[in-house]
């Protein structure tokens, strides 16, 4: 099974708002389970479809509860509220204090057209939430609250605000 090659901050499809799937044919099916792929092979526990280059409303996640894989999701409701630092494999080396629900009810279609739902709290429901975001073209650095770090120009190197660039 292929292994994608993960895009990365400042390529134009981590920014696009990703198309619904029509239907979860062979070859979606093929491409989530090329994507739980990478994302096990890159030690992650998320991975949306825009993070592999395909404009779709496409993700996978696993954070040790067994693999999900899901087309169009959308959050039905949302609980609590926790401030945790994020990291993402499109922004290697990147840390981000990110404010998010800290409960959260998912529906969605599985990998059969079967509509689930899924309720996820703690970092199943940040993952969630995380990879919802890829596919609304939303990265971790546009959560940068305003009293924590700002992000360079590149938006790879995180600094204090108020640093000067060296």
């Amino acid at each position: 099974m292929g292994i994608y090659r993960i895009r990365k901050y400042g390529e134009p499809i981590l920014r696009q708002k990703c198309r619904r799937v029509l239907r979860l044919a062979s070859r979606e099916n093929r491409v989530l389970s090329q994507m739980a792929a990478t994302m096990y092979k890159v030690q992650g526990v998320g991975l949306a479809a825009p993070q592999i280059g395909l404009d779709e409303q496409l993700f996978v996640v696993d954070v040790g509860e067994g693999l999900i894989k899901l087309a169009n999701p959308l959050i039905l409701l949302k609980d609590g509220e926790s401030v945790v630092e994020e990291g993402c494999l499109s922004l290697p080396h990147t840390m981000v204090k990110v404010r998010r629900a800290s409960r959260v009810t998912v529906e969605g279609w599985d990998e059969n057209e079967e509509r689930v739902r899924i309720e996820g709290e703690g970092l199943l429901a940040r993952v969630l939430q995380h990879e919802i975001d890829h596919l609304r073209g939303i990265l971790i650095i546009d959560y940068v609250l305003p009293d924590e770090k700002t992000v360079d120009e590149d938006g790879l190197s995180p600094r204090k605000r108020g640093e000067k660039n060296g």
